[in-house]
């Protein structure tokens, strides 16, 4: 249910160069979003000190008006217009400061859920990389219930993440570039509808009224960073949108996982240049990323399973484990600093590690001990 207060609030969201800082700034300052649009244009200009249009009358009154047509979709369409005050919006992404003020939303998805993961990768996804996506989401489905996939709703890697989910029983929230009056692709629509169905949830920025432009698919990488506690890159080109989503997870903070591919194809050239520079960590299995996240799984067969025995180490790789047992998430010069090691044998060792699950690399060019 929405009421004017909804209208005043999504006029407000629209303003041309509205952002978080720039919003709680006019609010403190005036009190509500409808005062900020019954205010004199004098008093804005004088309390901003700014002569921009967008404090002129005819500009808010404007704003106001489509704000108001477009509320009445919303409720016709039973779409929830989540503020970025509202206790509903993401709050990993209210974290952000570009992010979004307002949402629209169709489907039930918790976006407040306590693990949230974004996978992204290629439209030109290969069997490869549509098999793993598959089954690293049918093992953290096992491992994790409840996790929330979080995608494009693209080609590739994109719409096999939100297929795997629904398959699993996962929720899953598909971030749109366009308003929730249409679906792109429209080959996806049937799973845009099971996603909504299923507990899932479409999610945009945009209204009905706003066009649709390449700009806005650029844009809305960042709600799918902002709104995840890790991001995984399945299969990426040199250059590509999940490399920009990739690179904005990590400016945000948030964990990121690429799955390694040949050096010799082109799709996995991204992921593999991710986890050369130390900025995504090496993934094979859900299990890679429910320990780095720390995220407890709960399937039986974990349970089950017999415990290893142990793995024969030598006197280099055991003080590096001694080590990261009590300095978790340690850096490499600090490893180099606590067993003297020369660099070159060092990161050699590490790697070696890391492939014998050993140790764990992190983004960021940390180690953590993995036995």
């Amino acid at each position: 249910m929405h009421d004017e207060q909804t209208a005043y609030r999504m006029a407000f969201a629209s303003i041309h160069g509205m952002n978080r800082l720039l919003a709680e700034d006019l609010i403190r300052k005036l009190g509500s979003e409808q005062a900020f649009f019954q205010a004199e244009e004098s008093r804005l200009r004088y309390i901003t000190s700014s002569r921009s249009r967008i404090y002129s009358a005819s500009y808010r009154a404007e704003a106001l008006a489509k704000a108001r047509t477009e509320l009445d979709f919303v409720c016709r369409s039973s779409i929830s217009a989540i503020y970025h005050t509202d206790p509903g919006y993401p709050p990993m992404l209210r974290l952000c400061d570009d992010a979004p003020l307002m949402l629209y939303g169709l489907g039930s998805a918790n976006l407040t859920a306590p693990r949230i993961l974004a996978v992204v990768g290629t439209r030109h996804a290969t069997p490869y990389g549509i098999s793993f996506t598959e089954k690293v989401i049918e093992e953290l489905a096992a491992a994790i219930p409840g996790l929330v996939i979080v995608s494009g709703l693209a080609y590739g890697i994109d719409i096999t993440a939100h297929r795997a989910a629904l398959r699993h029983g996962l929720p899953t929230v598909a971030v749109l570039a366009h308003g929730l009056h249409t679906i792109y692709p429209a080959e996806h629509r049937s799973t845009a509808v099971a996603i909504i169905k299923n507990g899932g949830m479409l999610l945009s920025e945009y209204r009905s009224d706003e066009p649709v432009h390449k700009g806005n698919f650029v844009a809305r990488n960042r709600i799918v960073a902002g709104m995840s506690h890790a991001l995984l890159v399945v299969e990426s080109a040199e250059k590509g949108g999940a490399l920009i989503t990739a690179g904005l997870a990590a400016d945000y903070g948030r964990d990121v996982f690429a799955l390694p591919g040949r050096i010799s194809d082109p799709v996995s050239a991204g992921c593999n240049r991710l986890i050369a520079a130390c900025a995504a960590s090496l993934v094979r299995s859900a299990d890679d990323i429910c320990r780095a996240m720390n995220w407890p799984a709960s399937s039986p067969a974990h349970d089950t399973v017999p415990a290893a025995l142990p793995i024969p180490m030598n006197i280099d790789e055991e003080s590096i484990v001694k080590f990261l047992d009590h300095n978790e998430d340690a850096t490499v010069s600090q490893i180099t600093a606590a067993t003297g090691m020369p660099a070159g044998k060092l990161m050699s060792l590490l790697i070696d590690m890391e492939f014998r699950n050993l140790i764990l690399a992190l983004p960021g060019g940390r180690y953590r001990a993995l036995i």
